[in-house]
């Protein structure tokens, strides 16, 4: 069975970039009827912190896409101090007992200065027990093949045939000399263990990926295939970092800003993916069937911000689009709880019929789920701001007089609706020798503060009788 796994190390808020790479192991797992395995990667003590964790976890349960399983990399070390006991049994690796440096060999060196060491290379068996068991610290690296070199290919689901030579591979380290694991030995032993048959994961890694499939063969397992996604680039090219663009490439910025879950995982999805059939707004079961390696770019995908525009206009754009045509009992709950921050609770007299209504009419206009904090107010409470160009609306020669009269013929109807007030409007107007526009733009001013919005006679029976005459009068 397909198994992949999005393994996040919690050094950090929930990037973008790494929701994306879950969002695709998602969607092929869900595609091909596979499962999805959550991996905390945490053995980078020094770096971890708890609110990077809770924040990943915040992240992921706003996308709202379940895994299948859950795993911490830091409950398995016994697994991977074993995985490097085995290679080391098998005379694939060696023990380093130079004096340790900062980093002891997790970053790459220059390949073209430095490959292995000979000295510790070349130690005999015995020696190297000797040295340990008195005490000596040490790395653990593998011992890259050097007498025969060969090429270590594979074939990437996203970028094709990939090749390098071991001779341009350097011994690189499994264990650190405190005995934890390196990324390159945790992650495989892992993977292994976990039988993860497919590795999705950002093209930064493809470079790894040589050194993985070493690890792989000598822990005698079968080497999972590949595919290594494009990066996420800002404006001027340079790769999104949480260090250099800060907030606008966390998750929970955009769930903190309006945007709906369903819009923004859409989002994600189109930066290097398309599903080569000109659509740009997708369901998530769309997204499920549509889904393939076929359809990823190789080049990096840009998304696009600036210090005045902190979010993407297609970010934007698609969550105006999913907001305005998901049926609107889902779009309720999200809305509510909006409403419920902003303060606002249901007008006197008013059910959640009337709320379902009101917000699927306001909806239209809207962007973000944060209009409804805002720009929602006159239908929830009478006191709201007036915008300078409905001031000017109401200021017209004639328009508040007008609506004062026609809020006292309004309290008279027979039935409170939208065909009975336009009826009402239009006579007066006529009665007064005015453009039935003057009073539906004032209308429009008196009832929300507004100059722009909904139908204004569809304004009357959303804010209701009581409310609308007490405006009208009130101007």
């Amino acid at each position: 069975m397909l198994r992949v796994r999005f393994a996040p190390s919690p050094t950090g808020f929930l990037h973008i970039g790494s929701a994306r790479t879950f969002i695709f192991n998602w969607l092929y797992a869900r595609r091909n009827g596979g499962v999805m395995i959550l991996r905390i990667d945490d053995t980078d003590i020094e770096r971890n912190t708890d609110a990077s964790l809770q924040s990943i976890f915040e992240g992921l349960a706003w996308l709202g896409l379940a895994w299948d399983e859950q795993y911490r990399q830091s409950d398995r070390l016994d697994l991977h101090r074993q995985a490097a006991a085995t290679i080391l049994e098998k005379g694939l690796a060696y023990r380093d007992f130079t004096p340790a440096t900062h980093d002891e060999g997790e970053r790459p060196r220059d390949a073209a200065q430095w490959l292995f060491n000979a000295d510790m290379a070349n130690l005999t068996p015995a020696e190297s027990q000797r040295r340990a068991d008195a005490g000596e610290k040490f790395v653990v690296r593998y011992r890259v093949p050097r007498d025969v070199t060969r090429d270590i290919e594979f074939l990437d689901g996203v970028y094709g045939h990939q090749s390098k030579s071991t001779a341009d591979i350097e011994d690189f380290a499994l264990l650190r000399s405190d005995g934890t694991p390196t990324y390159h030995l945790a992650s495989c032993a892992d993977d292994a263990a976990l039988g993860i048959t497919q590795v999705i994961r950002g093209q930064d890694h493809l470079s790894n990926t040589f050194k993985h499939i070493l690890i792989f063969d000598a822990l005698g397992g079968d080497v999972p295939s590949f595919a290594h996604l494009p990066l996420l680039v800002a404006p001027d090219g340079t790769k999104l970092s949480k260090r250099r663009h800060g907030p606008v490439v966390s998750v929970t910025t955009y769930r903190d800003a309006g945007f709906l879950p369903q819009a923004f995982v859409n989002f994600l999805c189109l930066l290097g993916w398309s599903p080569k059939n000109d659509r740009e707004q997708l369901t998530l079961p769309e997204l499920i069937e549509l889904f393939s390696f076929d359809g990823i770019n190789r080049s990096n995908a840009v998304v696009n911000f600036s210090e005045l525009e902190p979010f993407d206009p297609k970010a934007l754009w698609l969550n105006a689009q999913h907001l305005r045509s998901m049926p609107i009992e889902e779009l309720l709950p999200f809305a509510e709880a909006e409403l419920d921050r902003a303060g606002f609770s249901l007008p006197p007299g008013c059910d959640r019929q009337w709320l379902a209504a009101t917000l699927d009419m306001l909806r239209a206009r809207y962007q973000t789920l944060k209009d409804f904090g805002t720009r929602a107010r006159p239908y929830f409470r009478d006191d709201f701001p007036m915008d300078d160009e409905a001031l000017s609306r109401l200021d017209k020669p004639g328009a508040r007089e007008g609506l004062r009269t026609l809020a006292e013929r309004l309290a008279k109807l027979p039935e409170f609706t939208e065909a009975a007030v336009e009826a009402e409007l239009r006579g007066l107007a006529a009665e007064r020798g005015e453009k039935a526009g003057l009073l539906i733009n004032a209308a429009r001013s008196a009832l929300t503060g507004q100059a722009v919005g909904p139908g204004a006679f569809h304004l009357f029976t959303a804010i209701g009788r009581e409310r609308s005459i007490e405006r009208l009068r009130e101007v």
